[in-house]
């Protein structure tokens, strides 16, 4: 493992402890599991129709900037340094593309378009790619045979939810297709927070991620012509449930990222659709099938097998 620190990271924190490592991650994938139900119900809270990609980049737009807009007035109030020198910029900027603008963008028109404990699974695709990106980026990671042994059985939960056997439906462009590429943006965005936080304070970089990512899709939003049609309690509940799981879900997940081999912190994502499934059939009511709980241990087990191998 290589320690990367800043200036503004040498006093020890609770997340370079070993030891928290389990408590701290199982706080992000916990409350990342439950956006999945919150995102549709605060579509419909503010009428936003499954159909309207204008309307659903707008409310995930303003859902990541106020996130950011919040996670900075706290870095500010912590009398962390908010600048960015111009060498830190440009990738602070490809980190808010990639990490929110479009990772997100992709997330809102497939996760409306699929339920929510399908998407859930679906969305675990993105563990096994930074596995692989991991290691042929970063030298302290590497391929094992466990870590190819672990992503075929994860591959084989993909397959198994997607297989149009009864109960779950078969593949989709505007769902699942979705889904899949919000993935891919995940995982390189895992990527760049390793980079990026060698360069700044990791919880100032996440704040300006989700900040400009979320402007980038205000913009995009606006641009195809998005509105919001109603404005409910219900609706304005979920959204602010929804900042606070940003807020909490990336500002922990980063960091612990950033201390710790990709792999340590990777394996709780697997537990990410088993969350987002208890969630889904509790607030949305959706239907509870094997299916899914075959494919949701069949993922897990993978994820696993990839860091089991010490």
């Amino acid at each position: 493992m290589v320690s990367v620190k800043t200036a503004e990271q040498d006093r020890t924190t609770i997340f370079q402890n070993p030891g928290a490592v389990p408590f701290l991650a199982l706080i992000a994938v916990c409350v990342w599991g439950a956006a999945y139900p919150f995102i549709k119900l605060g579509l419909l809270g503010f009428g936003i129709a499954s159909a309207d990609t204008a309307a659903k980049t707008l409310f995930a737009g303003l859902r990541f900037t106020i996130a950011g807009g919040v996670l900075l007035m706290i870095a500010a109030v912590r009398g962390l340094r908010l600048g960015m020198s111009r060498a830190v910029a440009p990738w602070v900027l490809l980190y808010a593309l990639v990490n929110t603008a479009l990772h997100y963008f992709f997330f809102y028109i497939g996760v409306s378009n699929s339920a929510g404990s399908r998407a859930a699974v679906l969305n675990s695709l993105g563990t096994f790619m930074l596995v692989f990106l991991s290691c042929a980026i970063f030298p302290e990671e590497h391929l094992t045979r466990a870590r190819v042994l672990g992503c075929i059985v994860g591959f084989s939960g993909l397959l198994c939810l997607n297989l149009d056997f009864g109960g779950g439906g078969s593949f989709t462009l505007s769902g699942d297709g979705m889904i899949v590429l919000n993935a891919v943006c995940s995982a390189f965005g895992g990527i760049l927070t390793r980079i990026v936080g060698k360069k700044t304070q990791v919880f100032v970089m996440t704040g300006y991620g989700l900040l400009l990512g979320g402007l980038m899709l205000v913009a995009a939003g606006l641009g195809m012509g998005g509105h919001i049609r109603s404005v409910t309690a219900e609706g304005v509940f979920d959204l602010l449930i929804l900042v606070l799981i940003s807020a909490v879900g990336f500002s922990v997940y980063n960091q612990l990222l950033q201390y710790h081999p990709v792999g340590r912190v990777a394996i709780f994502s697997s537990l990410i659709p088993v969350f987002g499934i208890v969630f889904s059939c509790l607030l949305l009511r959706e239907a509870f099938t094997l299916r899914y709980v075959f494919a949701a241990l069949l993922v897990t087990s993978g994820i696993f097998i990839i860091n089991r191998e010490k």
